[in-house]
């Protein structure tokens, strides 16, 4: 009984001429959207825009603007998603058309009052770093 299992088992995976887990995406089905997700360790609102510190390894941080007006329709660049209750932890969606930035969501926790909400401080002024940004650039190292 065992043998007539792994027979079938066997028959079943490779009859169709190419193993199951090698399957082509047919081209229909195919996007010229991908994405790059990465952990959010804080979000510093600020009045340009958000400060985004996300993980780039497992010591690292890298840190990136978004700035304001990114944010102000619904034809923009970016999205503010706030997480349902519960323990989801904030992430940032880099999404990209034909290798070219599209535009980015940041999910956030939605009680500013959680650890990865900060403040900037009233006498700071970073609005430089938020001024002809066209484009993100996640980096991993």
């Amino acid at each position: 009984m065992k043998r007539l299992v792994i027979a079938a088992v066997f028959i079943a995976v490779f009859a169709a001429g190419s193993p199951v887990f090698a399957q082509k995406i047919p081209e229909e089905h195919s996007s010229e959207f991908y994405y790059v997700s990465v952990t959010v360790e804080k979000v510093w609102p600020y009045r340009a825009g958000y400060i985004v510190q996300y993980r780039k390894g497992p010591y690292s941080y890298g840190r990136v603007y978004l700035p304001m007006d990114w944010f102000t329709d619904a034809a923009s660049k970016g999205e503010i998603i706030n997480l349902p209750p519960g323990t989801s932890w904030p992430t940032l969606s880099v999404y990209y058309k034909n290798g070219e930035f599209s535009h980015v969501r940041l999910y956030v926790h939605r009680m500013r009052t959680h650890q990865t909400w900060g403040n900037v401080p009233l006498n700071v002024n970073i609005d430089s770093e938020f001024e002809n940004i066209e484009t993100i650039d996640i980096k991993f190292r």
